[in-house]
């Protein structure tokens, strides 16, 4: 590509005419987020349970409201909260709304059925004698109404699968009834909420790392260059590149989601790092007496190669995310890899013009910096050579560490797992956890077995009461909802309301209340069983006790049904939201391989590509891989567990941190190229690429500890783990790095090219 004035002036005037297209035609920007963009789309659990949910319902769309007074059983407060209930009952998109002034005492006898509140307050002896009943049944106490009986659960079941949108609005309507009543305290937890909250900070979140990376750009230029024209041009290029990246994703109604958060962050100081090897480049020609439009041209021939490719593995190790199963980050992989590309792009295009037009005016203390640099740096390379035997101990002392750290981590996420624990809204949902059994989701499909006619067998009932006492007792649920409960009930209810009998009919009894059943079905808060009671279901809530501790439970319960329930009777499979979201914390080793696996492939490729060698391309991937064990080691000393969010990081790390790498490769081959030998080409690379290397780290990793402002997960343990990651690339690449290369001199020698290329 070449560089001259015409040339770049012709390439600003296409960058220009791009932007105004987009100022012209603008896309629309919205934000969204989606819990199910984070289910792994080819897992059979998800295919599963959507067939699951086509037969039932959705198992998250439910509000959950918690009411408190000073004493639930006041009858002025039930009052207030009947008003609420019913007001709610009204409203467009709620399809019902349960709590306990629903629940009924049954009584069946030969004169028919006979009804009646189990909470009544017409007097002060029925209220009495209600406050005993449910007080004194574990079945309400702790579930419909608290522990301390000073709370009421209501459970607000919206329209299925409903919009984002419609979700909003839906939820302020409800915010607004619940404001015109005076209770002293309410709670409130469900996805309609949770979703409104995350996109209410999302937006928040954009605007403050958008505004804050363009702040980090001026403070980074100006402690580097002390130069205005510097921020300048990296103002206008990187604005134009991220216009880019991010009108691309919205053309294509990408929605900005929690994952977008750090986009402008990433792909500002990915286009900064560029910028400052090739303003490093331009001064050093300048200061060796070329005119500007040399410099320009020289500097930008010589090494737009290596930021290319140090741009394409950082995109590429983001592009990776693509061949994950979870699309939120297949997605959020894509759109930024491409937006690498665009801000390199945008940097190519725009620059050299830009620096054609703006005059430049040397800090008068750069001369002596460039000195101190230089100096510097031979002193670096000297007691690298001096202290090579105790470099490769050292590393390889840390990294047995490192990956002994790696076995001791565990794999472990939470529903809310972006939001830090003591976020208003994650402590909404415990305090529905502690008080009233779950705000998690918790479904478990049921299918009669070959030696049973259906459902309602009572080999079958009697199986799925031993599998409701394990879930009960194992998982601390709330109330079950099942086809056993409901004739639980009716073998209540013709027993006189007897709460005893509150448990698995005979065959007597069972007989005797099947001209009831098809209507208690019916009247039922909730569908239990399938047409030909063939199939049902288990719903109930649990406490959101994380992945690690789901995953021993659920081998349990697997353990159990194996041992303890007749398969020919009864089968009993875990399913749900809440499940889908556990496998996929679960599914990181298989996630990450696949990532790592082709940023390896690549980056081993483009080595082999500049050298002819596979035994260096070896050589180049060894220091990329040790920050990612060191990560690893890092995350066991700070208690960082592995869940999606975290194991992604790895695979964009490494594509950051081996830009370093393909730098300081790309300029010894330039040298070697000029027929230097292997040392002093080294020593001259260690020499001029140091300077460069420290500084697009200093850079990369103080943008990226910037999302640690973030009160995301995913955002802060980016910032987090990448920005040391890259740290740890540097002392590998300055130091291990240069080692293992000096053992390598035979071996270059006899591959040694004839020309740079």
């Amino acid at each position: 590509m070449s560089f001259s004035k015409n040339s770049s002036f012709y390439r600003l005037f296409a960058g220009i005419l791009i932007l105004i297209g987009i100022l012209l035609f603008p896309p629309k920007v919205f934000f969204d987020y989606d819990f199910e963009s984070f289910f792994p789309q080819d897992d059979a659990e998800l295919t599963f349970y959507n067939a699951f949910r086509k037969e039932f319902e959705n198992d998250n769309d439910y509000l959950l409201i918690a009411v408190g007074a000073e004493n639930a059983f006041d009858s002025k407060f039930l009052y207030d909260f009947q008003s609420l209930q019913q007001k709610l009952s009204g409203i467009e998109g709620v399809e019902r709304v349960g709590s306990i002034l629903d629940i009924e005492e049954v009584v069946i006898n030969p004169f028919g059925v006979n009804r009646k509140k189990l909470l009544r307050w017409e007097d002060d002896d029925q209220l009495e004698a209600a406050k005993e009943k449910i007080l004194s049944s574990e079945r309400w106490k702790g579930n419909l109404i608290s522990q301390n009986a000073d709370f009421l659960l209501m459970i607000v079941h919206n329209k299925q699968q409903i919009s984002k949108e419609e979700g909003d609005e839906l939820y302020a309507e409800i915010k607004g009834i619940l404001a015109t009543f005076d209770f002293p305290k309410t709670y409130t937890a469900g996805k309609i909420k949770a979703q409104g909250e995350f996109v209410s900070l999302l937006q928040e979140e954009f605007a403050y790392f958008l505004a804050i990376s363009f702040g980090l750009i001026i403070l980074i230029l100006f402690l580097i260059f002390r130069s205005w024209w510097t921020v300048l041009v990296s103002i206008i290029v990187i604005t134009v590149g991220i216009s880019w990246a991010l009108g691309l994703s919205l053309y294509f109604e990408k929605a900005l989601d929690v994952m977008s958060v750090m986009q402008p962050t990433i792909l500002s100081i990915i286009g900064l790092a560029a910028l400052v090897h090739y303003f490093n480049h331009y001064l050093n020609y300048l200061r060796h007496g070329y005119s500007k439009e040399e410099a320009i041209q020289n500097a930008f021939s010589e090494i737009s190669i290596a930021v290319f490719l140090t741009c394409l593995t950082t995109a590429l190790g983001f592009i990776s995310l693509y061949l994950t199963s979870v699309p939120s980050l297949k997605l959020f992989g894509l759109y930024t890899g491409i937006g690498v590309l665009l801000v390199f792009a945008a940097v190519v295009l725009l620059t050299p013009a830009l620096l054609y037009l703006i005059p430049v005016m040397e800090s008068k203390n750069q001369a002596s910096r460039a000195l101190f640099w230089r100096t510097k740096m031979r002193f670096g390379f000297s007691w690298v050579i001096r202290r090579q035997q105790w470099i490769i101990i050292g590393f390889s002392g840390l990294s047995l560490f490192a990956l002994w750290g790696l076995t001791q981590l565990k794999v472990n996420g939470y529903i809310l797992d972006n939001l830090p624990r003591e976020h208003e809204l994650v402590q909404e949902f415990s305090f529905f956890d502690q008080e009233f059994g779950g705000s998690k989701p918790l479904e478990f499909q049921l299918k009669s077995g070959p030696g049973a006619e259906n459902l309602l067998d009572l080999g079958v009932l009697n199986e799925l009461e031993k599998v409701e006492d394990f879930i009960q007792a194992n998982f601390k649920t709330a109330v079950i909802l099942s086809p056993l409960s409901l004739l639980k009930g009716l073998n209540q209810a013709m027993n006189s309301g007897n709460e005893k009998a509150f448990s698995v009919p005979s065959l007597g009894q069972f007989k005797r209340m099947e001209p009831y059943l098809e209507r208690a079905f019916e009247d039922f808060p909730t569908a239990v069983l399938s047409e030909d009671r063939k199939m049902g279901r288990i719903s109930t809530r649990m406490e959101d006790i994380g992945s690690y501790k789901s995953t021993i439970l659920r081998e349990k319960l697997e353990a159990f049904l194996s041992t303890e329930i007749d398969p020919e009777l009864l089968s009993v499979q875990i399913t749900g939201t809440s499940h889908l979201i556990d496998i996929s914390h679960e599914s990181v080793s298989q996630q990450m391989l696949k990532g790592l696996s082709v940023a390896f492939l690549i980056v081993a490729i483009i080595a082999g590509f500049l050298f002819r060698s596979w035994r260096i391309s070896m050589i180049v991937l060894l220091p990329n891989v040790i920050p990612l064990l060191w990560m690893c080691g890092v995350m066991w000393i700070l208690g960082v567990e592995l869940k999606l969010t975290t194991a992604i990081l790895f695979t964009v790390a490494f594509g950051i941190a081996v830009d370093d790498s393909i730098h300081f490769m790309s300029k010894l081959r330039l040298e070697l190229g000029k027929g230097r030998q292997w040392l002093y080409a080294l020593k001259r690379t260690f020499i001029d690429t140091g300077k460069a290397i420290i500084l697009t780290t200093i850079i990369l990793s103080s943008g990226f500890a910037v999302l640690m402002f973030s009160q995301f997960g995913v955002t802060f343990y980016s910032g987090l783990l990448i920005s040391m990651a890259l740290v740890f690339a540097l002392l590998a690449d300055l130091l291990l790095l240069p080692v293992l290369l000096i053992r390598l001199g035979k071996i270059w020698e006899k591959k040694k090219p004839n020309s740079p290329r």
